[in-house]
């Protein structure tokens, strides 16, 4: 700096502050021209304090942006930066050796102090003023304020990094820098929050209130560590801001961050919550209110409070402009109901702990569902098709729907149409109807349905509140929606009942039909009115769908016939048991061929449905049935079924059957159907055909064995009990446990019971099971691991269930176009001639055997062989021996 401008200086800072009010107008653009020139850090200073501190205080308020803040203060902030820049580049040499560079250090922050001190006496002097100034009076105020706060407060949270080890040398400093930019902030939103704009404000005022909103923001994703009360009151200033101009900044916020942002710092409250009442938990302070790990956990869930109200406000304020960002929310209500009961990654809490938590977080995210609910994409990001979850957010996705039901009530049409029809146009994106969307996230939370999780109740008049299982929860919650469901849904509603009750899990189709059943008992008017119009349906199916037609048989599997009228139920059973009969009749005027046994399985399975109906051994589809049984039956070879997986199919589906029928089948059949499980079981076979075979064999507990016949059927039946009793695979050890005990409880044959339980192991468990004793208590992780692995292999196999009903019907349709246009090349089929050979000669083959056992004395017969079997061994011996030389002769 010139000698004359230092005499300038020198003199100016000997007056008084009536000389600096005099000379303001000629001395003043002096000193500013000064300052603009300035080079060294020093004389910047200087010049700034003496313009703030002996100037400022004389210029009148409509002269302020332009005599004085717009030509200092963008130069202040230009030093400050270079400051900033130097300790950057200076500090990696710093050490406690070093004086001569920590004294630099020490004195660069001092002097950015300075600069500081010099920006809160301008906030200062303009609150001063009585009235409250323009936004264009102060311009570059706001501006180049927030611009030094934010690389303030970057520079204090990044000083251990900065630092590094020696931030010891400079602590006192840093923590001054940090308190002076914390009142400079604190007196600047004073000031502003004094400021008005009207709705007539220039687009330079509107650009300028947006830029401060948006500088704040970048100061609140730096501050967010640094100091709890700084952090919430910036928040708290930057939404009333967005809310003061709504109507002139609305369209130009960067709506996006500002959400994401609260969303950030929502979620990383809570985890730091869920962090610090686990730590308290581990050791053992979850009682001690008092403990300073309490009170940071209180302030944690007060700031968790925070967010999620002011998300929940700024959305249902901003709502039109957030809708980009809906999934967003959708993972955010996930992510913090997963950590609360019932979900079980939960944490065990304290009441007074809970209660705060669930302030913080629980509570918003109910207010939070009921400002997304209007909007369409928030729907078509809880309902989309094939929504994949983590494991640990499918119970809050169906907790969620639960919620959604709940609000439901209160909502206009176009919501209730946005949430319960699903998407109605191709050009929609893709959602499910609410219902089913239920129904579907219900059935994959298998681990926390065997758990089971529990929730509160409904309370009842003059009861306690209990706590119900999720089934219970969810059953309650859909037939409390569907009591006050439109009428206009009602299609709708059944649709995903039907969907529901035919999928593969067992228990989402039991909750299916017990909504289904509070739906036609306890409806509205409408909805009773609207169930007679479906029973009339019902009605109609008999004669749009013909049981007497092959191709409306897979119909007639899935209806409960005995819900049918009398009349009805008469007609669709005489048309399945006369197809039945008739399908029999042609394979066996066909020659008994292998190739068309599957047409008579396909009527089998509706013949099965048939006799599972019926409640009189005596009424004519049960006589038909067994007239057919027993045909097919006698027809049966145990050496056919062991080589033929059709005929295994065969097997199964008479098995079943007569389980059903065991009453009245003659014994001559039962031995041969024991002949044919005897070869299946000695095999490795279908899981389902021994399942069927279990069912079976229990049944046998029903009948008496007249002596005659007791030696043919008690023994197989005993060791076809011993065998599987024995298996080791769990799913048929346990279904052959039930097997054997029911048919222990109902039999007159007890010799079996002892019989079947030669083996030591297998009767201790057999025992053990009758008695529930359990061998090894498992312990509650090891069970929940279990289950959860369990729930992949469950799923699995109800994926593939249902492919295996699409392929079939699939099958059906390929069958019918084959039968209609025969392929031009058919697989070579054995000739009627080769059929009637196998036949025969595996029927003369199971008889020697059979009889071979009863020489071998392994059948526990005391009877001797007759006298009259030796001679007749020699007669069948000539025999085959003419056979075999007849046939060598040709």
């Amino acid at each position: 700096m010139s000698q004359t401008n230092t005499s300038l200086l020198d003199e100016v800072v000997q007056w008084s502050q009536e000389t600096c009010r005099q000379e303001l107008k000629s001395v003043l653009p002096q000193l500013t021209s000064l300052h603009h020139k300035s080079e060294s850090w020093d004389d910047h200073i200087r010049i700034l304090k003496i313009i703030t501190e002996m100037f400022l205080p004389h210029v009148a308020l409509s002269e302020l942006e332009a005599e004085c803040f717009s030509k200092i203060l963008p130069k202040a902030v230009t030093m400050f930066d270079s400051m900033m820049k130097e300790i950057l580049d200076q500090v990696g040499g710093l050490s406690s050796q070093n004086t001569e560079l920590c004294s630099l250090l020490r004195n660069i922050l001092q002097a950015m102090m300075q600069i500081i001190d010099a920006l809160s006496t301008c906030v200062r002097h303009v609150g001063t003023f009585e009235e409250a100034p323009d936004l264009e009076a102060i311009r570059s105020l706001p501006t180049c304020i927030l611009k030094v706060l934010r690389e303030t407060f970057q520079h204090c949270k990044d000083s251990e990094v900065v630092y590094c080890g020696r931030l010891s040398l400079v602590a006192d400093l840093l923590q001054g820098l940090f308190k002076e930019a914390y009142t400079l902030q604190k007196g600047l939103l004073e000031l502003l929050d004094r400021i008005s704009l009207e709705s007539s404000a220039s687009e330079e005022e509107v650009s300028d209130i947006v830029t401060v909103i948006h500088s704040l923001l970048d100061i609140c994703s730096i501050i967010s560590n640094l100091d709890i009360a700084l952090h919430a009151n910036t928040w708290k200033f930057l939404i009333k801001q967005s809310l003061k101009y709504q109507s002139l900044v609305e369209e130009h916020l960067h709506h996006g961050d500002i959400s994401s942002s609260l969303y950030d710092n929502l979620l990383a409250s809570f985890h730091n919550c869920v962090e610090l009442a686990e730590q308290m938990k581990h050791a053992g302070l979850q009682e001690a209110t008092q403990s300073p790990e309490y009170k940071l956990f209180q302030k944690s869930a007060k700031m968790c409070r925070f967010f999620a109200n002011t998300l929940v406000h700024y959305i249902k304020e901003f709502k039109c402009f957030l809708t980009k960002y809906c999934s967003c929310f959708h993972q955010l209500y996930l992510q913090i109901i997963s950590k609360f009961p019932p979900s079980m990654c939960a944490l065990a809490l304290t009441s007074a702990l809970s209660e705060e938590l669930n302030a913080g977080a629980l509570v918003p995210m109910e207010a939070l569902l009921l400002q997304l609910l209007p909007l369409r994409p928030f729907a078509e990001a809880v309902l989309q098709q094939n929504l994949l979850l983590s494991p640990q957010h499918e119970l809050p996705q169906c907790l969620l729907l639960v919620n959604v039901l709940g609000q439901l009530y209160s909502q206009p049409e176009e919501v209730l149409q946005l949430w319960y029809t699903g998407s109605q146009f191709s050009e929609d994106t893709p959602r499910l109807p609410l219902y089913q969307a239920l129904f579907t996230v219900f059935r994959r939370c298998y681990t926390e349905r065997q758990v089971p999780v529990l929730l509160p109740g409904v309370m009842m008049k003059g009861q306690a509140q209990v706590q119900v299982t999720l089934y219970h929860h969810i059953c309650v919650q859909l037939c409390a929606s569907v009591a006050a469901l439109p009428p206009v849904y009602f299609p709708m509603l059944e649709r995903c009942l039907v969907s529901a009750v035919l999928q593969a899990d067992t228990q989402t189709a039991l909750l299916a039909t017990d909504v289904w059943c509070f739906t036609a008992r306890y409806g509205t008017a409408e909805l009773c009115l609207h169930h007679v119009v479906l029973v009339a349906q019902l009605m109609e199916l008999v004669s749009r769908f013909p049981p007497s037609d092959v191709e409306n048989l897979p119909v007639w599997r899935h209806v409960l016939l005995r819900a049918l009228s009398h009349d009805a139920r008469h007609r669709v059973e005489t048309d399945i048991t006369g197809l039945v009969q008739k399908a029999l009749t042609d394979w066996q005027t066909g020659g008994h061929k292998l190739g068309q046994v599957n047409k008579v399985n396909a009527v089998l399975l509706s013949l099965l449905a048939v006799v599972q109906g019926q409640s009189s051994s005596e009424e004519q589809c049960v006589l038909s049935a067994m007239r057919i049984i027993t045909q097919l039956w006698l027809r049966m070879s145990p050496d056919q079924v062991q080589a033929h997986p059709v005929l295994q199919c065969t097997l199964q589906l008479l098995l079943s059957i007569s389980a059903v029928l065991v009453k009245n089948i003659e014994h001559q059949v039962i031995l041969q159907a024991l002949l044919c499980v005897d070869t299946v079981v000695a095999q490795k076979c279908a899981d389902q055909l021994l399942l069927a075979a279990l069912e079976f064999l229990s049944s046998l507990g029903k009948i008496f064995v007249p002596p005659d016949s007791q030696n043919q059927i008690l023994p197989r039946l005993s060791s076809l009990f011993g065998v599987l009793l024995s298996d080791r695979f769990w799913l048929l050890h346990q279904h052959a446990l039930e097997a054997f005990s029911h048919f222990a409880e109902i039999t007159n044959h007890e010799e079996v019971i002892s019989q079947s339980l030669c083996d030591e192991d297998t009767k201790t468990r057999v025992v053990n099971y009758l008695s529930k004793t359990v061998n090894a208590q498992e312990d509650a992780e090891s069970r929940l691991q279990r289950l959860k692995l369990e729930t992949a292999v469950i799923e699995q196999h109800n994926e593939k269930l249902e492919n295996n009903k699409e392929n079939a019907s699939n099958n059906l349709a390929a069958d019918t176009v084959v039968d209609s246009e025969p392929s031009p090349k058919r697989a070579r089929q054995e000739t009627s001639a080769e059929e009637a050979y196998s036949r025969y000669i595996q029927t003369a083959e199971s008889a020697l055997k059979a009889l071979k056992v009863l020489t071998e004395g392994k059948a526990d017969t005391t009877a001797p062989p007759p006298q009259w079997l030796e001679s007749r061994l020699q007669e069948l011996q000539t025999l085959i021996t003419h056979i075999s030389t007849a046939r060598h002769t040709t």
